[in-house]
């Protein structure tokens, strides 16, 4: 939202651009896990015409790559059939909604200059953002809220301003192909809008509904308004109108907004339940009963019924899973680390914790179209078993098992057994074409780790039994895509490490030191899923765990690969998380370790490195017994890892968030608060001595 607590100033909230200049209102969008579209003419598009034979060590082997290329993120050179399947699906933006003045009759949007006074403030503990403004001459107060179990959000206007006029309107815009954008307003004969007669509440007893039913191409959805004392109107192809009734009270617009897929039938709950989603799932949830212990009167109104689910639920998740304090520390950056953390949890809470792994920038803004990245699952993800609040975690866990089949059909493609899992993909799982994506290797073991997680949170058969098959399919491919030498098992080539600067490369790259300390846990870490379950051990898990080569040391430090130009310094330090990310493996030693995390530090291109790297960097010094420097490593200043006032981890004009950074973080906290095992034990020995750390609720690391 925007300072008027709606999305009404689109234009002064862009995304800046790459190369070409970005519609306005990049970032003032609505979306949703399941808002997807895709365009027409994919029918016959396939990863074929894509697909080029590499040389690997058992002989040419398919791989997923592009006739074109990707420059500075821009596709050149792509057939007809890539740019398509790069492109969809993507994620819808459902809808702008802002203010409109009348004038004439006519309505048009507010102008960021006819606002003056403006202020707003996110209370965290309710969840509600409140916006104070003047317009037209008319002090204005804004409550913005979202429900925690329906796709609702709740809207309350106080203001004489509502006598005189301002309304608010909601504009519907298609799909759009591109990078960083959800709407695309260029073609309004592509999709239909139609607003339905009004009817009785069923969400909100007392209160009148209007449907606005929405079709693009293949996608359906539904957006239903209800208030006490309002009129809804079409006023345009795309646009609707909400204001007071005539009777109604002059000053005061209380409404909620409710999106709700297609699979909702007529999206009306009957029976009295609204529609919760809940691991991607529609299930009943009870409606707080009329003037139940409510202020505004009985029964509520609906934009104040959706502010005080918000109210009950966010102290229901400040009071559980994990906690830091640093308030008793003198050294003034506790402060800001502290700011950090809080923002942080509720940041990831809101984006992170949906039925699928989350795009980078969440539910704010596309990022590559709205796309997830599998290479980024962990960091998105893994602090919330960390923090004890592992059932925000299990929802997009449990997607893996939805795309199983077609990860095995890549594997099998390939000549693997087991399951291999796409890079970039939508809900379907497919994966895209592209000349870095399909041959990145570190999210395969990432499935593991996090059921891994899951299991120390929750020790029980359920878990075990549970996500079995994802984490013995992942091991599966593992196992058979180390490949036997004389010199022990080898990774590679074709790969591309997690330091994708290595691209143009990527046939011949062999052995990156952090790909090889993850397979090494991963197959050892699944092979004690079997011992759980009781069940017999299988050898060649072992025996490729136990006979990997060593990772390439020169001048006392881990080099990036173990072929020339063995480290480029520049993107992801990634040798670094093979021991920090990952705990000590016997791969890895911890003096080397120690002269290469100072390597780092001493001579890297910060500007080319992304959020997650500087809790990367954390990690490693905490496990090293370097406490400073783990604090250091948090709130370096560099351009990457700046966080501003509302918590977001800027990135680049853009990309202006970056929720792996906000997971990363709080994995680090973790770790450097909790411990791991057999780790030292002091209390919070990731932080200095002098620091005085209360935590509860946390799980250790690994």
């Amino acid at each position: 939202m925007d300072l008027t607590g709606l999305q009404t100033l689109p234009r002064d909230y862009p995304v800046g651009p790459r190369e070409d200049a970005l519609p306005p209102g990049t970032l003032l969008g609505t979306q949703s896990a399941w808002g997807w579209h895709s365009t027409p003419g994919g029918e016959h598009c396939t990863l074929a015409g894509s697909t080029v034979l590499y040389d690997s060590p058992r002989g040419p082997v398919p791989y997923v790559d592009m006739v074109g290329d990707i420059v500075n993120d821009r596709e050149t050179g792509t057939s007809a059939a890539e740019t398509w399947l790069r492109a969809n699906p993507h994620r819808l933006d459902l809808g702008r909604i802002g203010f409109h003045l009348l004038q004439g009759g006519t309505g048009r949007p507010l102008s960021s200059g006819e606002l003056s006074g403006t202020s707003q403030t996110l209370d965290l503990w309710t969840g509600t953002v409140t916006s104070t403004f003047t317009v037209a001459g008319h002090p204005a107060k804004v409550t913005t809220a979202c429900h925690p179990d329906r796709d609702e959000l709740g809207i309350r206007v106080e203001s004489t301003a509502v006598r005189d006029g301002l309304v608010i309107g909601i504009d519907f815009p298609y799909g759009s192909e591109a990078w960083h954008n959800a709407a695309g307003w260029e073609q309004p004969e592509a999709h239909t809008t139609r607003l339905g007669q009004p009817h009785p509440s069923e969400l909100h007893p007392g209160s009148t509904s209007w449907i606005v039913h929405r079709e693009l191409d293949n996608a359906r959805y539904q957006v239903v308004v209800s208030g006490q004392g309002l009129t809804v109107d079409q006023t345009g192809t795309h646009h609707v109108r909400i204001h007071s009734c005539v009777d109604a009270d002059p000053a005061v617009l209380d409404l909620s907004i409710a999106f709700l897929s297609a699979g909702d039938g007529d999206c009306i709950p009957r029976g009295g339940a609204g529609l919760s989603r809940v691991a991607g799932k529609a299930e009943a949830s009870t409606p707080l009963p009329p003037g139940a212990g409510h202020p505004l009167g009985t029964p509520p109104l609906p934009g104040s019924t959706v502010a005080a689910a918000s109210a009950s639920h966010w102290p229901r998740f400040w009071g559980s899973g994990g906690a830091v304090e640093l308030a008793a520390t003198a050294d003034p950056r506790a402060a800001e680390l502290e700011r950090r953390i809080v923002l942080s949890q509720y940041l990831t809470a809101v984006n992170c914790s949906g039925s699928l792994p989350p795009q980078e920038t969440g539910l704010v803004c596309n990022s590559w179209r709205g796309r997830f990245h599998l290479e980024m699952h962990w960091w998105h993800a893994a602090h919330f078993a960390h923090w004890n609040r592992v059932e925000l975690l299990l929802p997009s866990l449990r997607w893996y098992a939805t795309v199983l089949e077609g990860a095995r059909e890549t594997a099998r493609g390939q000549g693997f057994d087991g399951a291999r899992w796409p890079k970039q993909t939508g809900p379907d799982g497919r994966e895209s074409p592209s000349p870095i994506g399909t041959f990145l290797i570190w999210q395969q073991p990432h499935p593991i780790h996090l059921a891994e997680l899951v299991y120390r949170s929750r020790p029980c058969r359920e878990v075990l039994e549970e996500f079995a098959d994802i984490v013995f399919e992942s091991a599966h491919f593992m196992a058979g895509f180390a490949h036997p030498t004389p010199r022990g098992f080898e990774l590679g080539p074709p790969l591309i490490p997690a330091q994708e600067c290595y691209g143009s490369l990527r046939g011949t790259v062999t052995n990156p030191t952090f790909e090889l300390a993850y397979w090494q846990w991963g197959l050892r870490t699944a092979a004690a899923w079997r011992e759980r379950l009781g069940l017999e051990p299988l050898q060649s898990w072992l025996t490729v765990a136990d006979g990997l080569v060593p990772p390439r040391v020169l001048n006392g430090v881990y080099a990036a690969m173990d072929v020339e130009p063995f480290t480029i310094r520049t993107d992801h330090p990634s040798m670094l998380c093979a021991l920090g990310v990952l705990p000590l493996t016997d791969l890895i030693d911890e003096g080397i370790m120690n002269a290469t995390l100072e390597d780092v530090l001493a001579d890297w291109d910060w500007d080319s490195t992304w959020g997650w790297d500087y809790p990367v960097m954390a990690m490693t010094a905490a496990r090293l017994g370097r406490p400073e420097a783990a604090v250091n490593a948090l709130l370096r200043e560099a351009g990457k890892n700046t966080v501003l006032s509302n918590g977001h981890n800027r990135q680049t004009d853009s990309l202006p968030l970056y929720l792996p950074g906000n997971g990363g973080l709080l994995a680090a906290v973790a770790l450097m608060a909790a411990g791991w095992d057999n780790g030292p034990d002091r209390h919070a020995p990731g932080f200095p001595a002098g620091w005085t750390v209360a935590w509860e609720g946390l799980v250790p690391a690994p």
